[in-house]
């Protein structure tokens, strides 16, 4: 990605965290840039937040209010919010499931790109990823450096749990026993 993008995306970030941090709304960085926040690869693509599924149109208000281009697409999961030229995708459900403020409060303050914002747990980051997994988006390859790097900060048998359902996130675990990245249970 050339630089001029990859700073765009990362202004994005910190003008959509800073005026969701002024408002009441419980958020969370989501998705790469928490992965990355926490040690793992930067992303090219794009910024995640996740609210919960109850405070998406007040969010929704907020933004368009603090002058950011608001954008709901067919998808009834998300809306997209357009800053600098760049995106940032507003997330309320997760797997199919609307976003809970518990789920969003399971965050740690960290500071990114100078900015201290709450950023969703290294388990909940991976459960989630595991959970997005299926027949037509199962690409370990990807999934594994975000593994190994936040193998240390997350529990494995929380994760085992809460994917125990899908069949791609069990054996995406088996895989990471067998290269002994997270030990077996």
């Amino acid at each position: 990605m050339p630089a001029e993008e990859q700073e765009n995306l990362r202004e994005a970030l910190k003008r959509v965290a800073v005026t969701l941090k002024r408002s009441d709304l419980p958020f969370a960085l989501i998705g790469g840039y928490a992965v990355w926040a926490r040690g793992g690869p930067e992303p090219e693509h794009d910024v995640d937040f996740m609210v919960a599924d109850e405070d998406a149109g007040a969010a929704a208000a907020l933004l368009a209010d603090e002058g950011f281009q608001v954008v709901q697409p067919p998808e009834d999961w998300l809306f997209k919010v357009y800053t600098d030229g760049a995106m940032v995708d507003v997330i309320h459900r997760d797997s199919g499931e609307p976003a809970t403020r518990a789920v969003v409060e399971d965050a740690d303050e960290m500071e990114v790109l100078s900015i201290l914002m709450p950023v969703l747990s290294g388990t909940e980051l991976v459960v989630q990823r595991l959970n997005a997994m299926d027949e037509h988006s199962c690409d370990f390859g990807r999934q594994l450096p975000v593994a190994r790097a936040l193998r240390e900060q997350v529990d494995w048998q929380r994760v085992r749990k809460e994917t125990a359902h899908n069949d791609f996130a069990a054996a995406f675990v088996f895989l990471l026993e067998r290269l002994s990245i997270v030990d077996v249970e």
